[in-house]
């Protein structure tokens, strides 16, 4: 086996494992789990997950999960956005209520949304994607300029 052969399937195998690592919220056996537990506001973390489906009628399962990767990815950040905008600040409003005042605060949050970590794609048996988004509570802070309760 040549050396680049060696690599190449050192480097799938770690991928391979990375992307097992932790365990599934979603997914068990390669099948979306009936009921999905979330805990996705605990700690320093906002988290949010999101579900894309695959076109079936794509040749390729690079295609297939593209899409599907895509779609999970901007479900995600739709509904990131919409924790975020939930949040209680100190003083007793939601960012929602800020961003009534303050048009700019919704440019932040689109922004911060965009940028959030992507931090597991998992793909059922039938290329769909779940994707799992976050972004760190102090970053919300910084970016908005209010303190989260």
């Amino acid at each position: 086996m040549s050396t680049m052969r060696t690599y190449l399937a050192v480097g799938i195998g770690l991928l391979l494992l990375a992307g097992c690592g932790g365990g599934s919220k979603a997914l068990k056996g390669g099948q979306l789990k009936e009921t999905i537990e979330l805990n996705e506001n605990a700690g320093e973390w906002i988290e949010a997950m999101g579900m894309g489906a695959a076109d079936p009628n794509l040749p390729t399962l690079m295609q297939r999960r593209a899409t599907s990767r895509n779609a999970a990815v901007v479900d995600a950040q739709y509904q990131l956005a919409g924790k975020i905008k939930g949040v209680q600040v100190v003083g007793g409003i939601t960012v929602q209520k800020a961003i009534e005042t303050d048009s700019k605060i919704q440019t932040s949050v689109d922004a911060m949304v965009k940028g959030a970590e992507v931090v597991k794609l998992e793909y059922d048996k039938e290329d769909g994607c779940v994707a799992t988004l976050r972004i760190h509570k102090k970053i919300v802070e910084k970016e908005l300029g209010i303190k989260i309760k």
